[in-house]
């Protein structure tokens, strides 16, 4: 399924960003003052030039398809929210699990120039499972994604509902969503895609999100491997169960 995400940034923020975004680029491109100056530092500045565009593969010529003006936001799961686990009455044991739900996999491509908006696209694949408490085949999930500044503030955050059906005599299901276009403004063309955060998420509960900080998770079938040991240990010859 297709979504679309916009980012509108206040100008405050705007300008926020693109403070941040000149620090950055001093860093990486910028010439300390009084530094490097007369024939040897332009030598090592061209040199440093021609090593920069041969590692970007940078055309000898102008391309009708050119190459963004820097790296893309980055994109990952938020780890407390990146599954769902709902229990019956709140019981946590995989007998009383009803709904279940799991981020498997991202992948995202942008594009920007000069200073345009930077476009992003995100493909998710989402792993989905009905437990033994789900009382029906049908299940609405929620999940959010949100764009922040890198580090600090929340730009914008929108909810989507993924509903699903599991088929007869199944209890675990694949959905793939793809954000068609997320738009981030950027103040001018001095802020990169490497100052954004694009994070995604279910929407959890807190002591779902607990669940999941803990890194808790259930072997279905721990119960049923240990009795079954037990019973083949206490067959063989030599094992005499003790009264």
């Amino acid at each position: 399924m297709r979504r679309n995400l916009s980012v509108a940034l206040s100008a405050l923020m705007a300008l926020s960003i693109a403070a941040t975004a000149t620090t950055v680029h001093a860093q990486q491109g910028g010439r300390p003052g009084g530094q490097g100056q007369g024939q040897g530092g332009d030598d090592d500045q061209a040199a440093k030039k021609k090593k920069r565009d041969d590692e970007w593969n940078q055309p000898k010529a102008p391309l009708a398809q050119l190459r963004n003006a820097g790296p893309c936001p980055y994109v990952k799961v938020l780890y407390d929210a990146s599954r769902y686990v709902e229990f019956k009455d709140g019981k946590e044991s995989a007998a009383q699990t009803a709904y279940t739900g799991e981020i498997q996999g991202l992948t995202s491509g942008c594009a920007y120039k000069s200073n345009d908006p930077i476009k992003m696209q995100v493909q998710m694949l989402f792993e989905l499972g009905r437990g033994p408490q789900a009382t029906d085949t049908h299940k609405t999930y929620r999940y959010w994604v949100a764009v922040t500044e890198r580090n600090k503030d929340v730009l914008a955050k929108e909810y989507f509902d993924l509903p699903v059906t599991f088929p007869q005599g199944q209890d675990r299901v694949y959905a793939n969503e793809t954000l068609k276009t997320i738009t981030i403004p950027r103040a001018d063309e001095k802020v990169s895609g490497g100052n954004f955060e694009v994070l995604i998420g279910f929407d959890v509960t807190p002591e779902m999100a607990a669940f999941n900080r803990d890194g808790k998770r259930f072997r279905v079938n721990a119960g049923q491997t240990q009795q079954a040991q037990t019973q083949q240990n206490s067959a063989q010859p030599g094992n005499v169960a003790k009264p």
